[in-house]
């Protein structure tokens, strides 16, 4: 026997061997994962998994959770996001406004139908139907939608400059009121964000129909803007409170894009523009099915995440990116959250909104004076 083959059994010795149990009738997620999710890309989802219930969420750690993609649309706010919510599992957000937007259409009861994405779209023009690759809805649900943002945003609390999470915060309430009218429960992401106090950012506001009504309304003589200098210290506020009183900050990324950048400069913005110390984000898991090497995968590896000071270096083993459609991933892993966590305190970060940004800055400005 060669060296090598001596030193097989102590390379080995803690890797379990590869021998899942047969799938059988009443497995539930969590165990299905656990047992059977063992290589590939299940096995990247079963370390996200343990990544997140092992490590992000435990001891109450900072989650902040980015979402592109047209999520809302195919159902994963109501299915996936609130539960989340809830349970405390997510503390705070960046998405696109155009998941905000068709987020609305829950709150106002307005129907999105199951298609397919082998249809006629000049016959569904001629209908009035919209699609969004396999869901489909009337035209008229856009305008019911915009109709409900006009009317709302034109109310006094709206007029004047303010944070995306303000804003979001606002119309959350809006959402929340309507969704009690209707006699509906948990069907929107807004209106449970307002409900449990997560802030929600966007990182692009003029980029979706909730942006164009209120570029819309400006030509009328809306106050209301959106800060959007506000949203990059308020969110590294929201990173360095959490760092600076020993708590972890985890990254949770369901795709890519603007969302994904702005939830990961945040360190950046306290490091190398603010000057104050700081490792970076403590742990990385992102869904996606982008490749790196094409410029796709928006903002790239948590490895080279690391050269940005975006990714603490010293936790890089543990950060997992699961090349899997999150549309897939995502009800898996809140299901796993749910079973395996359960429910955590509300931070409800939006109440103290401004003594984040106040303790921040305070660092900032002392900071600038050495």
């Amino acid at each position: 026997m060669n060296k090598d083959n001596q030193s097989c059994p102590q390379y080995f010795r803690n890797h379990t061997p590869l021998c899942p149990p047969a799938i059988e009738s009443g497995m539930n997620v969590p165990d299905l994962i656990d047992h059977t999710f063992l290589a590939y890309n299940a096995g990247r989802l079963r370390e996200g998994a343990h990544l997140l219930t092992r490590k992000m969420l435990p001891d109450n750690g900072l989650l902040g959770l980015s979402v592109t993609g047209a999520l809302t649309p195919a159902g994963l706010g109501k299915s996936s996001i609130i539960p989340m919510i809830k349970a405390g599992l997510i503390d705070w957000m960046v998405t696109t406004g155009a998941n905000l937007y068709h987020d609305l259409h829950f709150a106002l009861d307005l129907k999105l139908y199951p298609g397919s994405p082998f249809t006629n779209d000049r016959e569904l023009r001629k209908n009035q139907i919209v699609r969004i690759y396999d869901v489909i809805f009337q035209y008229q649900v856009l305008l019911d939608t915009d109709a409900f943002i006009r009317q709302v945003i034109q109310a006094p609390e709206f007029q004047r400059i303010m944070g995306s999470d303000e804003f979001h915060f606002l119309l959350g309430k809006y959402a929340m009121e309507r969704e009690n009218q209707l006699g509906l429960k948990d069907a929107s992401v807004l209106a449970a964000a307002h409900r449990y106090g997560v802030p929600v950012f966007t990182s692009s506001p003029g980029d979706s129909s909730i942006g164009m009504n209120i570029a819309a309304l400006t030509l009328h003589g809306s106050k209301l803007l959106i800060d959007s200098n506000r949203d990059v210290n308020q969110t590294a506020a929201i990173v360095y409170n959490a760092k600076t009183h020993g708590s972890t900050s985890s990254v949770f990324i369901l795709g890519g894009g603007s969302p994904k950048n702005f939830v990961l400069q945040t360190e950046p913005q306290i490091q190398e523009v603010m000057g104050l110390p700081e490792k970076g984000h403590d742990f990385f898991l992102q869904c996606t099915d982008a490749r790196p090497d094409t410029g796709g995968l928006s903002g790239a590896t948590p490895a080279e995440a690391v050269s940005w000071g975006k990714i603490n270096p010293d936790t890089l083993p543990d950060c997992v990116v699961v090349y899997a459609d999150t549309t897939i991933a995502l009800p898996l892993l809140a299901c796993y959250c749910m079973e395996r966590v359960g429910r955590r305190p509300h931070k409800r970060l939006f109440d103290r909104r401004d003594e984040l940004l106040e303790q921040i800055s305070d660092s900032y400005r002392a900071n600038n004076k050495k």
